[in-house]
């Protein structure tokens, strides 16, 4: 009988042990998915926020553009010329921010 319950003691024992790291590795599970969604929710914040610089950067171009169609009407080719080279550079540069900020955000 002393063996048995010293036997069941153990048993308790390490089950106990067992239900207590399993709650130790919850914890840890629990605390990487909270930074994990921490981390994603600034992602997006920063995407967010990419996304309305593009869309503000799209609006002027456009205006931009139009500015240059009305010029080219008016008979300035000379200056329509150097408006176009100007948005060039500009979509090259919004290239190159977009592509280095992707890079970056990877």
């Amino acid at each position: 009988m002393t063996k048995l319950q010293k036997s069941t003691a153990g048993y308790l024992e390490s089950e106990k042990l067992m239900k207590e790291t399993l709650q130790k590795e919850i914890a840890a599970v629990h605390q990487m998915k909270q930074v994990i969604e921490l981390d994603y929710a600034k992602r997006l914040k920063d995407s967010q926020y990419l996304n309305r610089m593009l869309d503000e950067s799209i609006l002027l171009l456009q205006k931009s553009n139009e500015e240059t169609e009305a010029l080219m009407k008016q008979g300035q080719p000379a200056l329509h010329d150097l408006k176009l080279k100007l948005i060039e550079a500009n979509n090259t540069i919004a290239r190159i921010k977009a592509n280095s900020e992707s890079a970056v955000g990877k």
